[in-house]
């Protein structure tokens, strides 16, 4: 029996049990359905997209979205020690803080803006910035490029030329313009929160990982939540937990996991035959994604990272990288970032612009001609569209049924629509268009509204930004409470994006540590209280 048991080695799940072990008095376990962060290009930024070809990703086939002609796309999530953090584009974002106190709208008391600064300030060691914004000093690096590509640096000039102002610092408080996206670096390698909080913390004896285990239930005895049950070397154990159990499973895996418990909408688990522990009705609802698409472009001439898929080319980036830990090994190719209006009617920015200059970036998609391009990323960050996460059936070995609902809403498609023709208005400035032979995607006039719309239906996808199946609250469909304990079950919390009760407007990566931070927080609060009665 241990104290804490903290269920998934991701984002949040590395901060929450690097910080409970923090405390001598406590003994913590955490569970990680992964393998350990050994993989070399989990560490080098460039060959993050490397990660997408193995075992570090659990994939799953989404519901048909019937409104793209009923597609079957895959969702991918972590499945590494890190999670996302250690295979994503690391980007750090943190939203705006109207997100936040949205939530606190929403029946988050106690997580507005300047409630959740501090622990995002407590995570950070920022390179450049120590301002009220900012933090330094945390375990988190936080570093600006140590290379930027010559062809970024001209499409932030074609934004400019376009009316857009330059923003130095998007996490300010304010996102409003086009600039240099800061990355979850440090001294040119990626800082993921396995890196910056949880091998730190396993020289402690108190804490215990465990790699390469799947969880299959929380166990549940007399309406608390008392251990989990795993597998391990082929048969299932039973872990048992004093004090709680902390899910940081992710935003598909932690609702799957409640509802494989028995902690579901009690219909739904009837009718896949699990019994019911606690009829909770907000589980798996509220699910939430950011939809992106991509805009791609041929160039005259060998202006972009395409030029690296030549041998030499990589030798000699490898060698740079080497000797000085600089050059393209240390970009994370997404380098250019802009935050801009969709709907002009609403009050703060809602497209997020992610420049790469390299084709081909993006999974399906073939080399422009020529073998030389570049890519525009157009995300939409505050969807009103709502899907719902299932079970197929009661055995853990089969996969949920993700219904993301994408593109529900007109609203959507209006902003997605939007966002294509400020892209093309940006691409068609001198400053790149000096650069460029021809649009390769869409590759054909977009005049009318129709020709827009199919084109979005065409190529937009989910962002891998999935939250709210967990939805923090305290109405009916809520399923955790503001210090994300789960309704109507005791020592049970959860503690990954699955509690949000809206998408922050950015990647994920950063608000997810923010919540591993505050739920270890929570935690050491209750449990001092509890000491001092």
């Amino acid at each position: 029996m241990v104290d804490y048991i903290v269920v998934g080695g991701g984002s949040a799940g590395c901060v929450t049990a690097s910080r409970l072990s923090e405390d001598p008095g406590v003994s913590v376990v955490l569970i990680e359905q992964g393998p350990r962060d050994w993989n070399p290009y989990i560490h080098m930024p460039v060959t993050y997209y490397k990660t997408a070809k193995g075992n570090l990703l659990s994939r799953y086939t989404l519901a048909p979205v019937k409104q793209q002609g009923n597609i079957t796309p895959t969702m991918v999530q972590g499945r590494v020690l890190g999670g996302g953090s250690s295979v994503n584009a690391m980007v750090y974002i943190r939203g705006c803080p109207q997100d936040y106190d949205g939530w606190v709208a929403a029946g988050a008391d106690g997580w507005s803006y300047r409630e959740v600064l501090p622990f995002f300030k407590r995570a950070e060691d920022n390179e450049r910035f120590s301002n009220e914004a900012h933090g330094t000093g945390g375990p988190l690096g936080v570093s600006d490029q140590r290379y930027t590509h010559p062809l970024t640096k001209a499409w932030l000039k074609a934004c400019q030329e376009a009316g857009l102002p330059f923003n130095p610092d998007f996490n300010s408080g304010s996102q409003a313009g086009c600039g240099l996206y800061q990355l979850t670096t440090r001294d040119g390698r990626r800082s993921s929160a396995a890196v910056a909080y949880l091998h730190p913390a396993e020289k402690r004896r108190n804490l215990t990982v465990k790699t390469s285990q799947q969880v299959t239930r929380i166990v549940i005895e007399k309406g608390r939540a008392v251990g989990v049950e795993y597998v391990e070397g082929g048969r299932k154990v039973v872990l048992r937990a004093e004090r709680e159990v902390i899910l940081c499973s992710g935003a598909i895996g932690s609702p799957r996991l409640l509802l494989l418990s028995g902690i579901g909408p009690a219909e739904h688990l009837r009718s896949v035959g699990v019994p019911v522990a606690h009829d909770l009705k907000g589980v798996g609802r509220n699910l939430q994604d950011h939809m992106d698409m991509y805009m791609i472009y041929q160039l005259k001439g060998a202006d972009s990272y395409d030029k690296y898929k030549k041998l030499h080319w990589q030798l000699w980036a490898g060698l740079e990288y080497a000797l000085f830990r600089t050059g393209p090994v240390t970009s994370n190719v997404c380098e250019g970032g802009l935050f801009w209006w969709g709907h002009k009617s609403d009050p703060l920015p809602d497209l997020q612009y992610h420049f790469l200059p390299g084709a081909g970036v993006e999974a399906g998609v073939g080399d422009v001609p020529g073998g030389n391009g570049c890519t525009l990323n157009i995300c939409q960050t505050r969807p009103r569209s709502r899907g719902t996460i299932t079970l197929r059936s009661a055995d853990p070995a089969d996969q949920p049924v993700i219904d993301p609902n994408y593109l529900a809403e007109p609203y959507d498609m209006d902003c997605l629509i939007e966002g294509v023709k400020v892209a093309q208005e940006i691409m068609a400035k001198p400053a790149i268009k000096a650069f460029i032979a021809r649009e390769h995607l869409p590759g054909r006039p977009l005049s009318t509204r129709a020709d827009y719309e199919a084109f979005v239906r065409k190529e937009a996808q989910g962002a891998i930004h999935p939250c709210g199946a967990c939805r923090m609250g305290t109405d009916d469909m809520a399923v955790v409470d503001p210090q994300l304990r789960v309704h109507g079950i005791d020592g049970l919390r959860v503690a990954d994006t699955s509690i949000m009760p809206n998408l922050i407007s950015g990647n994920t990566n950063a608000p997810a540590i923010m919540i591993g931070e505050r739920v270890a927080d929570f935690i050491r609060g209750n449990r001092a209280a509890q000491e001092a009665a």
